[in-house]
């Protein structure tokens, strides 16, 4: 097994990884820009180096930077985490080149999966389902393609994901200049503006299936996330496993996904992403890495990813079958983001002054921040990953909106309150949403009062004292009590 681990990331996902190593009892490194001097992933690694500034491309994202922190700390693997260069095929074979392993799927694959026209050729080939539309580059006569798929569609850049470098279309009129937009997002996001045309789902659900392969061709699936609760095409709460489907689409989910990584050659974790709408479901993209919210896949199937990873990228056999995996209960995910729901959820930067995190039975914390820090622009603002399990989905429902409201951070805004809120919304609970959800129900959303003694409590006191008063909010969810996020002090 590995002696050294250099973590290239930052925040939750590089503590994560950390503990994964320690239980593994392999050494870790982390690599911090000069404003990550005193973040947890620093503190928690057995050695560290600082990289550079805090622009990404003069630290994290810069290859010889990172390549030249694992050699000179003799560190053997690198693992990327996710964001940053997770999904870059040009650094996964530089860290090949350079002596090291890189923890995750071989670059080829990276850069298969990672072009959108590409892959969906490849599915196509394989009998996956996919959205009608055009899978190679863009030309021609664009207005005629676009009426063989038909109105409405989106417009999608064949690189990079997270929302950006889409449109929808909803009339020919309104074509070129969703064209012109997308290209020039993808172009300064990804570098490269080829774009796709697909037919645009209105009311689609996000599901995805986690996969696990190794180096010999064993491909397994570890079931599906219900990822549809988003903002601005980005996830914020997730599950395990969706409400939407039963058993006999869950099975022909996951085969088309081990079908999809098998056609890429697919090694380590990686998950498949599909639309669903209306019985039917298209392939929408593979990540080739280390998903935010593996946390629900690990609490309902049993399993470490994070140290799956590491074993399969030693060269170890996948010992698990698919027989092997089950799922038990029901898990929930809710991200923690520096940021304001009533103004279209705009990063809020600022310094956190108290933290208390929510404990209890099915209660996991994964968590990038500690009391006195700076939370910046410059970075992605999640702060942290509530994950929950019980059950059934109405307990663990109940768990997390008590976690919610267990959960403290005084001195910047987040999305906690926006977060509970949806736990007690009626079409949540009765699995009555699609990706549309957040739109529909939230878009006028504003916060709650906050109680000067509940601030006073959670700064003064202790948990007991501040979850005491937060207590009353789950008897009463009328109560001014019912919901504590969100407030400033000392701004």
């Amino acid at each position: 097994m590995f002696t050294k681990i250099l973590v290239a990331n930052r925040g939750e996902i590089a503590c994560r990884i950390i503990k994964a190593c320690q239980e593994m009892r392999i050494k870790t490194v982390a690599i911090y820009s000069n404003i990550d001097s005193e973040s947890p992933h620093v503190m928690m690694a057995d050695e560290s180096v600082e990289i550079g500034p805090a622009n990404p491309l003069e630290s994290y994202l810069n290859f010889d930077k990172v390549i030249n922190a694992a050699k000179e700390t003799n560190s053997e693997a690198i693992h990327p985490g996710y964001g940053f260069l997770s999904e870059n095929g040009e650094f996964a074979q530089y860290v090949i080149d350079s002596g090291l392993i890189f923890i995750g799927p071989d670059p080829e694959t990276i850069r298969l999966m990672g072009d959108k026209a590409e892959s969906k050729k490849k599915m196509i080939d394989a009998g996956v389902p996919t959205i009608p539309g055009n899978h190679g580059e863009l030309s021609g006569n664009i207005d005629a393609i676009a009426r063989d798929i038909g109105y409405p569609l989106m417009v999608k850049a064949a690189a990079g994901g997270g929302g950006k470098g889409m449109r929808v279309v909803f009339s020919p009129e309104e074509l070129e200049s969703a064209i012109d937009a997308a290209k020039n997002e993808a172009r300064n996001s990804f570098g490269n503006d080829t774009l796709i045309l697909e037919k645009f789902l209105d009311s689609p659900r996000h599901i995805e299936v986690q996969i696990l392969g190794d180096n010999h061709g064993n491909i397994i699936h570890l079931f599906e996330r219900e990822c549809s609760i988003q903002r601005r095409h980005q996830k914020i709460i997730e599950e395990s496993p969706s409400p939407a489907i039963n058993n006999k689409i869950r099975k022909m989910m996951g085969d088309a996904a081990i079908k999809a990584a098998k056609v890429a050659n697919y090694k380590n974790a990686g998950t498949v992403e599909f639309l669903y709408q209306n019985g039917n479901f298209y392939f929408l993209e593979m990540n080739t890495r280390l998903q935010v919210e593996h946390g629900v896949t690990e609490m309902v199937c049993g399993i470490d990813i994070v140290k799956w990873q590491i074993k399969i990228a030693y060269g170890e056999d996948l010992t698990l079958s698919q027989k092997d995996i089950k799922q038990r209960g029901h898990s929930i995910e809710c991200r923690i983001y520096a940021e304001d729901p009533s103004r279209n959820f705009l990063p809020t930067p600022g310094i956190v002054h108290k933290l208390i995190l929510p404990e209890g039975p099915g209660v996991r914390n994964d968590v990038g921040i500690s009391e006195g820090q700076e939370v910046t622009s410059a970075y992605d603002p999640l702060l942290a990953k509530l994950v929950v399990w019980d059950s059934d989905r109405n307990s663990a429902i109940d768990r997390m909106d008590n976690a919610l409201a267990n959960f403290v951070i005084l001195g910047l805004i987040t999305n906690q309150p926006f977060l509970r809120d949806i736990m007690q919304n009626k079409y949540f609970q009765k699995c009555s949403f699609s990706t549309k959800f957040v739109d529909e129900h939230y878009a006028n959303w504003t916060h709650p009062v906050i109680p000067v003694e509940l601030m006073v409590a959670a700064l003064l006191g202790t948990k007991s004292s501040s979850s005491a008063l937060v207590q009353k909010s789950t008897r009463d969810p009328h109560s001014p009590w019912s919901s504590k996020g969100g407030w400033r002090l000392g701004n």
